[in-house]
Formats: structure tokens, C-alpha cells, sequence
């Protein structure tokens, strides 16, 4: 009961004008945890006034940011950094009531069509070929360049949701289904370019001192699931005046490629009103610095 009443001596307080109270009452009520959204979301539909409104949607969202944080920090430190839960982590910055349900469905009722047409004696280019008509032909998913004036071009329901993504929310989902399926194909990230490598079945990152193209079949466009050859990155990298070195070839760790789609997304919100969207999601990349 006294911890009820507080809380509505602090509710009370959410629209004072002077900045100073505010900020002290928005830090106490932060101190309450997640659990005090209900609350929050019931103050906000019986305030009439916008400024208190957004007031409260400020607190709400730095309440979620909180548990986002602690989350993807969870995620780094785990054994093993699944790379579907991470991409659905990144997703609950903008989407925090977000239900990973049916996204983990549509992963898997694809990677089952895909399976039924695999066997053992598919060569890798064979098996690319099978998963890329299902992706892209069958499921119809739609990709293009990255360009950051929608963030939902990033996030992996809304993706799978639209059927359309860009190069790295949809390379994204093409090595998630690859891991699933015990396909060695990793994305990595050639200069200007994410492109999925094809890599032999013996090849493993934290072990080979080599060259990792020496290791790689073939690459997937993941905006079309078209196959391009040794000699078509050669050509790329010539005709963009860059040495083609053995970095280029190394395929991105799961923590890498989270770092890189929260640099990405934060790359969307440019205007003076989401700047403070901008700095969090850069705070969050740098988790894995």
C-alpha cells in the first residue's frame, strides 16, 4: 500500500514545468523497474494533456531501453550468441511488446521446405540454388541496397512480415536458415558490399591461419539469392580500386553482425526529434566493442 501510494505521489508530479523535478521524479519512477509499464500505460489513457502524454511515453521507453540493455549484454556474454534471438533483440528497440512466436514459425516452416528438397549428395552450389528458389522465388522475399530511411528494412519480423528486407536483414535470415540446415555459409562483409560466402564443409574461422577465401565455393547476393563467382569479386574489387586482403574474406562473428545492424539502424533516425534514438542504439553497439 505505502508503495502504491508513492507511486502516485510520483505519477502526480509527471507534469511539473520545472525540468529539475522532473528529472528526479522520471529517475524515480525508472528505479521501479519494468514492472511499473502497466501503471505507466493506464496514466497515459486517462492524461489528457500531449506533453504529459509524451512525457510518459519518454519514461516507458527508457524503462524498455534498461531491459534492452541487459538483454543484448545477456546475449554477449552467453556460450553460444544465437544469431535469430540477437536480430529479435535488436528488433524490441523499436518493437519492445514484440512476440517472437510467429517469427520463430516463418523461420521454420521455411527451413522445412528447404530440408524436404535437400539430400546428401547435393554439391554446396546445388544446395544454394535449392535454398535460394525458396527464398526468393517460392517465399518471394524481395531485397535491395541498404539506405537508411526505414529502420523496418532492418528489423527481421517486420522483414519476414513484408517479405522484403535489405542486403544484411536479409543476409541475416539466409545464414540463420544455413545454420539450421548444417550449411557452412557465413556472411561477410566485403567494402560496400554483404555478401554470403559458401564455405568448405572443413572450414572453421577460430582455427584456419590461412586466407579464408582460399575456403570459400562461391558467393549468394542476399537481395536476390544470385551466385557469383571468384573471378566476379575479383572484378568487383578491381573496379573499386581496393586490395582484395584476406580480412574481407573472414566471415563476421554473431556478436559482429548485432554490432553491425545496430550501427546500421542507428544510421535511420536523423532528425532532431529521434536523435536521442540515434545515441541509444549507438550506446547498444557499443556493447560489443
Amino acid at each position: 500500500m505505502q508503495e502504491t501510494r508513492e507511486i502516485n505521489a510520483l505519477f502526480n508530479l509527471i507534469d511539473d514545468p520545472d525540468e529539475e523535478v522532473y528529472s528526479t521524479i522520471s529517475e524515480k519512477i525508472l528505479g521501479y523497474g519494468k514492472g511499473i509499464i502497466p501503471n505507466l500505460e493506464h496514466l497515459w489513457e486517462t492524461t489528457l494533456n500531449e506533453e504529459t502524454q509524451e512525457r510518459i511515453e519518454m519514461i516507458i521507453h527508457r524503462l524498455h531501453y534498461t531491459d534492452l540493455q541487459n538483454d543484448l549484454t545477456e546475449w554477449r556474454d552467453s556460450p553460444y550468441n544465437d544469431l535469430l534471438f540477437g536480430s529479435l533483440l535488436v528488433c524490441k528497440f523499436q518493437y519492445p511488446d514484440l512476440h517472437t512466436t510467429p517469427v520463430l514459425q516463418d523461420i521454420e516452416k521455411i527451413r522445412r521446405n528447404v530440408w524436404l528438397e535437400l539430400n546428401s549428395f547435393l554439391t554446396p552450389l546445388e544446395q544454394a540454388n535449392v535454398l535460394s528458389s525458396i527464398l526468393y522465388n517460392y517465399y518471394n522475399l524481395k531485397g535491395s541496397e541498404i539506405a537508411h530511411t526505414n529502420p523496418d528494412d532492418f528489423f527481421i519480423h517486420k522483414v519476414l512480415e513484408s517479405k522484403k528486407g535489405n542486403t544484411l536483414s536479409n543476409a541475416i535470415v539466409y545464414q540463420v536458415l544455413c545454420e539450421l540446415l548444417d550449411i557452412n555459409a557465413r556472411i561477410i562483409n566485403i567494402p560496400r558490399q554483404c555478401l554470403i560466402a559458401f564455405f568448405h564443409s572443413d572450414f572453421d574461422p577460430d582455427t584456419y591461419k590461412g586466407n579464408p577465401k582460399n575456403k570459400i565455393h562461391f558467393y549468394i547476393d542476399p537481395t536476390s539469392g544470385h551466385a557469383y563467382s571468384h573471378a566476379d569479386i575479383e572484378n568487383y574489387f578491381k573496379r573499386i580500386s581496393v586490395p582484395p586482403v584476406s580480412f574481407y574474406f573472414k566471415p563476421l562473428s554473431h556478436k559482429r553482425i548485432i554490432q553491425v545492424l545496430l550501427e546500421e539502424v542507428a544510421k535511420c533516425f536523423t532528425s532532431p526529434k529521434d536523435e536521442y534514438k540515434q545515441k541509444e542504439l549507438v550506446k547498444l553497439a557499443d556493447l560489443f566493442s
